[in-house]
């Protein structure tokens, strides 16, 4: 059983900033690949970002994280393992970014909501033109 905590959401002017936190519950938390979801109104829920857990690759270069096309050069995500938290940075926000953000963690990592197990509540972000 894992459980997240999600913060750090909340408004913030077109270009702006934001990082979101996760923090995840357990002492295998390394073992757990996370991922960062969101939400706009009216629409479905769309995968963001994604890190493996400890010692696995997504690419054969060595990567670690993969991002959809949307966020793709603007959007980081990261993980402190010794804090058992996982983090997404925004930056250079656009309105179409608005959205609730939730935190995933999963056996795997993947761009596709049913390879994740365990949720966040979610954190309202707001961006403004």
């Amino acid at each position: 059983q894992v459980q997240l905590v999600e913060s750090g959401g909340g408004l913030m002017q077109a270009g702006g900033s934001l990082r979101l936190s996760c923090a995840a519950s357990g002492r295998t938390f390394s073992s757990y690949a996370m991922g960062w979801f969101r939400q706009a109104p009216g629409k479905e829920r769309e995968f963001v970002a994604t890190i493996t857990q400890s010692g696995a690759t997504i690419t054969q270069s060595g990567a670690s994280t993969y991002y959809a096309d949307s966020v793709k050069g603007r959007f980081t995500i990261s993980r402190d393992n010794a804090k058992n938290t996982v983090y997404l940075q925004m930056n250079s926000l656009k309105p179409e970014d608005t959205a609730v953000y939730y935190c995933a963690a999963g056996y795997g990592a993947t761009m596709f909501r049913t390879g994740y197990s365990y949720w966040g509540q979610g954190t309202q972000v707001t961006v403004s033109s």
